[in-house]
């Protein structure tokens, strides 16, 4: 007589659930750009998603707290003159928001806590460095003001946004890049390019250290995530056009660890990972369901927990970081479904009986605070996240708040800076290149003290509206 052994884990029974219709974002005209990003992102302070614009490339940011219908006359944030293709919230900071186009720029954003009473047009730094569309940007997990874009020039280039000022570029592939994630420390990131092959690049030696051919073995675009362990997940097709997943140990890439056929789909399958419960969730364009996976160090690996299904399919998705989450309703995950005029958060919880804050649900995740410096993680210093306990809930502080870190430049950054624009000054008289000097410091004191008035007014503007917006 044989007996059936049940997988013990605390996620079997994690249930995904919609918010009710009128906590719901209405009204949103969603990007019908043919390109394959999430279109969305979110932090435990806004809502930011790549929206329809004519005459240019826009995208919506919107307090979480302002549910329900929006205003057609909100204010957008604008500037790119081509379609945003990309968008990601600094982890650092909860008010900066880096923004890539078709225009061959990225951007980066301030976004204020009040609502702003005109569209955002000013970026703190325009990153140029790209000769095609820039399609992907990735914030550095630990370290201050380091940002990656990805451009279908088939470069990486990795940014030091404080400065505005490229710290290397990457040519290692030959063709276009589908998707770039960082490691769980930042040291390494990988790749999946068209050319089929998956790659694990250290950006500091300017190097490949580990690639696969043909992962899946389909000419469809793959994706590929580390995992907190630093194994990697992929998604990608069969020869026979079929969705597989596949986890991967990138110091032996000979035989994937799991491979999993799951259906026939057009849909390209973005995974989402929280590396504090090691579940996957992954929602294809298209499709109208989420399915989620715990990722173990046990046979068969990645283990099926369920799907979240709805009737309606979806433009693309947001993952909430797990600062985010509510703790009170045992909540370990929250995903923003994009519709195609609206965008519905899903909760995802495991039920408990007890009221009580859930020690097991919820180590210690990733806060705020940077780990690192831009020049030590140059000079080659790795270091975890610094981590905050979920016990009291995470509560985000108000936008000039955040000026905790004197040295950050984007929090005293006045004006745009186009990056890589070089003054000759070896045809300029001495004379002239003092006097010059001269008058651009005075004009920077300048504008800092203006800068700093801009600050205290914004502080009293959002006294005001805290209660009302």
């Amino acid at each position: 007589m044989s007996r059936s052994i049940v997988r013990q884990s605390k996620f079997r029974h994690v249930f995904g659930q919609a918010v009710k219709a009128d906590q719901s974002f209405d009204d949103i005209r969603v990007s019908k750009v043919t390109w394959d990003s999430s279109f969305c992102a979110v932090n435990p302070k806004f809502l930011a998603v790549i929206v329809e614009s004519s005459g240019g490339g826009a995208f919506l940011v919107l307090p979480l707290s302002q549910v329900g219908r929006v205003d057609k006359n909100y204010p957008l944030v604008v500037g790119h003159s081509g379609p945003v293709l990309d968008i990601d919230w600094c982890p650092h900071n909860d008010n900066i928001l880096a923004s890539c186009s078709e225009d061959t720029t990225a951007m980066v954003w301030q976004i204020p806590d009040h609502t702003p009473s005109r569209p955002i047009s000013e970026p703190i730094v325009v990153l140029e460095g790209h000769s095609k569309r820039v399609g992907i940007i990735k914030w550095h997990p630990t370290a201050r003001n380091i940002l990656l874009t990805a451009g279908s020039d088939n470069l990486i280039i990795i940014w030091n946004v404080g400065t505005g000022e490229p710290l290397m570029t990457m040519d290692d592939h030959p063709d276009l890049i589908y998707n770039v994630s960082w490691n769980y420390n930042g040291s390494l990131f990988c790749t999946t390019c068209k050319d089929r092959r998956l790659r694990v690049c250290d950006a500091r030696k300017n190097e490949v250290v580990a690639e696969r051919l043909s992962p899946h073995e389909g000419i469809r675009p793959m994706r590929a995530i580390f995992t907190k362990e630093g194994n990697i997940f992929t998604t990608g097709f069969t020869r026979m056009s079929q969705r597989e997943l596949g986890l991967w140990d990138p110091t032996n890439f000979e035989e994937p660890i799991a491979l999993l056929e799951l259906d026939t789909s057009n849909g390209v399958l973005l995974p989402f990972y929280d590396p504090d419960t090691n579940i996957m969730y992954l929602s294809g364009k298209g499709d109208s369901s989420i399915r989620y996976f715990e990722i173990t160090e046990e046979p068969p690996y990645v283990h099926y927990i369920s799907t979240f299904s709805s009737k309606e399919p979806q433009r693309g998705m947001g993952f909430m970081p797990k600062r985010g989450v509510d703790v009170s309703k045992c909540e370990i995950a929250r995903l923003y479904k994009l519709h195609e005029r609206k965008c519905e958060p899903i909760m995802m919880t495991v039920p408990r009986k007890s009221d009580l804050f859930q020690d097991d649900l919820y180590p210690d995740t990733a806060g705020p605070e940077p780990a690192l410096e831009p020049e030590e993680w140059m000079d080659g210093r790795d270091a975890d996240p610094i981590l905050v306990s979920m016990r009291d809930g995470y509560i985000p502080p108000k936008s000039r708040e955040l000026k905790v870190a004197k040295k950050n430049v984007l929090d005293t950054r006045p004006a745009t800076r186009r990056s890589m624009s070089v003054v000759d000054g070896s045809s300029l008289p001495p004379q002239l290149l003092e006097k010059l000097v001269e008058e651009i410091q005075n004009l920077k004191a300048t504008v800092l003290s203006q800068e700093k008035r801009i600050c205290d007014l914004e502080n009293k503007l959002s006294k005001y509206t805290n209660g009302t917006v």
